[in-house]
């Protein structure tokens, strides 16, 4: 007999016998509530790993949209230096000198002060030199003809002056002193073409203080070095002898030169407006600026000619040899080099301690001593070396 196993049973039906599962419902109970269980569990991974995973991306989704749309309602805060221009906007001016009636130059000023009748402007020196004629234009496009108090060519400040009633707004003065470096600056001006860029606003930063340029004159000897400020605000010909100024609004330099070069961007320079004004006043008193003098004309190297003809010079013999210092070209007669004993074709190696490289950094040195003061000048001459003490005297009166 065949045997049946536990889970089925014998069906007789028509002679025939069928298979089938045995019907156990208690079996049936406990396999529904396994498969509940089972699926239960299912779930709850189903949602742990996709639902909740889904949600959270959704509610991050939604956070981000609200985030961007939070950013895009920012209101900007910084409303530009509009208020700071418009308080020093109507005290500027652009200059035009004319020599024997023709135009020579161009350049901008501004009213730094005023008096009774007048109101002063100061410029660069640059911009007025070599011209006999001056004019200025105001913002309300007024040009009125301007004189000329004076200048001073190695601090490159010069002073015009108008009438009162011609003035409009007059500046107020800032400490370049108290500024920092990083500090918001802004020029105005008229760069390139004064018919077309009058009254340019630039913007930028402090980038630098106390920065030693040498500025070059018509020739060699002539050059000097100037410490001035350093901005990245946009400086351009034309520039020159207009404000520099604070997120105040007030002028804390006169812009006068930049570097130019295909390599170079956003390097332009300001005279320390507490300078400039010492300097102009002291143009305006009438005196000049006033500075130590030797009665010396120099040169970086020594050229004797006395042995030459047709105006060729020879260099001096050991001039190869020398690497700083300047040598005499000539000595003024009762002046203080005479006085102490100076020579033509000493080689002037120090002033007190200080090396000197060449003319420029000699009169540099020099113009931080005061009239009346005692400095020794180490020299070279005939192979030895010597110490002359020079006292200085004024430049004022001088030739």
């Amino acid at each position: 007999m065949k045997e049946i196993k536990d889970a089925e049973y014998e069906e007789k039906y028509n002679g025939e016998v069928r298979r089938s599962y045995k019907r156990n419902h208690g079996d049936a109970v406990v396999s529904a509530f396994i498969t509940f269980v089972v699926c239960f569990v299912a779930f709850l991974v189903f949602k742990s790993l996709y639902l909740d995973n889904n949600v959270n991306n959704t509610d991050n989704n939604t956070n981000n949209q609200q985030t961007t749309k939070l950013e895009k309602s920012v209101t900007i805060t910084d409303s530009g230096i509009a208020d700071a221009v418009e308080k020093v906007y109507d005290s500027v001016v652009v200059i035009e000198t004319f020599n024997n009636d023709k135009a020579y130059a161009s350049g901008t000023g501004f009213v730094f002060k005023i008096d009774n009748n007048l109101g002063y402007i100061i410029t660069n020196h640059h911009v007025i030199a070599n011209a006999n004629k001056y004019k200025v234009t105001f913002t309300n496009n007024k040009t009125v003809e301007a004189k000329l108090v004076g200048s001073d060519e190695y601090s490159d400040i010069a002073v015009l002056t108008v009438s009162k009633s011609d003035v409009i707004s007059v500046c107020e003065i800032g400490s370049s002193g108290k500024m920092r470096v990083g500090d918001t600056t802004f020029a105005v001006g008229a760069p390139v073409d004064s018919s077309v860029y009058s009254w340019t606003v630039t913007r930028g930063i402090l980038s630098g203080k106390n920065r030693l340029v040498e500025v070059t004159g018509t020739n060699r000897n002539n050059s000097f070095i100037m410490e001035v400020l350093q901005t990245d605000a946009a400086i351009n010909s034309g520039n020159s002898g207009g404000p520099l100024c604070n997120a105040n609004g007030e002028v804390i330099g006169v812009t006068n030169m930049k570097l130019a070069s295909s390599q170079i961007e956003g390097m332009g320079f300001a005279i320390p407006i507490d300078d400039a004004v010492s300097y102009a006043d002291s143009i305006i008193s009438g005196k000049g600026v006033e500075r130590p003098y030797l009665g010396v004309s120099l040169s970086d190297y020594y050229m004797d000619n006395t042995n030459t003809g047709g105006g060729f010079f020879s260099f001096f013999n050991n001039f190869s040899n020398v690497k700083t210092g300047v040598f005499v070209q000539t000595v003024e007669k009762n002046g203080a080099a005479d006085k102490a004993g100076i020579q033509v074709g000493d080689n002037i190696k120090k002033i007190n301690n200080t090396d000197v490289e060449d003319v420029s950094h000699f009169k540099y040195e020099l113009y931080k001593y005061n009239i009346g003061e005692t400095i020794t000048l180490t020299v070279e001459r005939d192979g030895s070396t010597k110490e002359v003490k020079v006292v200085l005297e004024s430049n004022l009166g001088k030739k």
